[in-house]
């Protein structure tokens, strides 16, 4: 360990130096999350190898690793799998746009204040709690089946209907967690603004909306990440999908290998986000104790 590394551990963000009682407190946990460690990771082979004793030995393995693990089988169909999973990617970055911006117009909504927008209030509010009571599924058949049939709209592709869809759902769960972060934002942030002669609308962009997404950003990220695991719901309305692509392996092979190596894809691509969520929400309880060492 370098001579500043130690001089960075004895002081605080500050620059004031840690007292020896904070000193023995952090060697002490030091030892103790390395003994945790240990800990865990035998506990967690023991587990493993106990779970998968069990599993090898029971009376229908040979015929379950045939028909869901068959390495032949997910790397004959990988290539197919993997240019529809290409379609959930773009999918989900077009959706991910859409979402960010209508949900945030939704949030600022509900949060506006004075009786001449209580109609917009009321819509924003029968419209968040309407999607997010709807299953997504039933969002798909609407407006992928129901929305083209009324001949108003020229043909589009099925992945264009279920980006829409998606949109629609996540936007009120969005709008709703951007809410809450907005009004967590305390009142005299507002009334400093407002004294320095920001309109409204400066209010929301400079001082509400940047501290209102810092407070809920891990909360942002995991609806981010289950957004990831709905795209492939679009492949009901017909869209080559990597899910759609699975299922056609599978009729061709007589086998459900094909929908493990699409589900372990998309793990694949959720896991990155999943593991920033917990590096965030980790971050931000460190920033709220932070104030707390002696």
């Amino acid at each position: 360990m370098s001579r500043r590394t130690v001089q960075q551990q004895q002081t605080r963000l500050d620059g004031t130096p840690v007292s020896a009682i904070e000193l023995d407190r952090r060697a002490f946990r030091a030892k103790q999350s390395g003994r945790s460690v240990l800990i865990s990771l035998a506990s967690t082979i023991v587990l493993a190898v106990l779970v998968w004793l069990t599993v090898v030995n029971t009376p229908g393995w040979a015929l379950v690793q045939q028909s869901f693990f068959n390495v032949k089988v997910g790397w004959e169909f990988l290539g197919s799998i993997l240019l529809g999973l290409w379609l959930n990617i773009q999918i989900l970055f077009y959706a991910a746009i859409g979402v960010a911006i209508f949900g945030t117009l939704l949030a600022i909504v509900r949060t506006l204040r004075g009786p001449v927008f209580f109609p917009l209030r009321v819509i924003a509010t029968v419209y968040t709690d309407l999607f997010r009571g709807m299953p997504l599924i039933i969002v798909l058949y609407l407006v992928g089946f129901g929305i083209p049939a009324l001949g108003v709209i020229p043909r589009m592709p099925p992945e264009f209907w279920g980006t829409i869809a998606l949109i629609l759902t996540y936007s009120a769960y969005v709008a709703e967690v951007l809410r809450a972060g907005m009004e967590a934002v305390h009142p005299s942030q507002r009334l400093a603004a407002r004294s320095l002669g920001l309109s409204h609308a400066q209010m929301l962009r400079l001082v509400v909306l940047p501290q209102g997404v810092r407070k809920v950003t891990p909360a942002l990220v995991n609806d981010f990440v289950s957004m990831q695991k709905d795209v492939g719901l679009v492949s009901v309305l017909g869209a080559v999908d990597a899910v759609r692509a699975a299922q056609i392996a599978s009729a061709d092979a007589y086998n459900f290998t094909p929908y493990i190596v699409a589900g372990l894809l998309f793990v694949a691509i959720s896991w990155p986000l999943i593991r920033l969520t917990d590096w965030l929400s980790a971050r931000a309880q460190k920033r709220e104790q932070i104030g707390g060492t002696v």
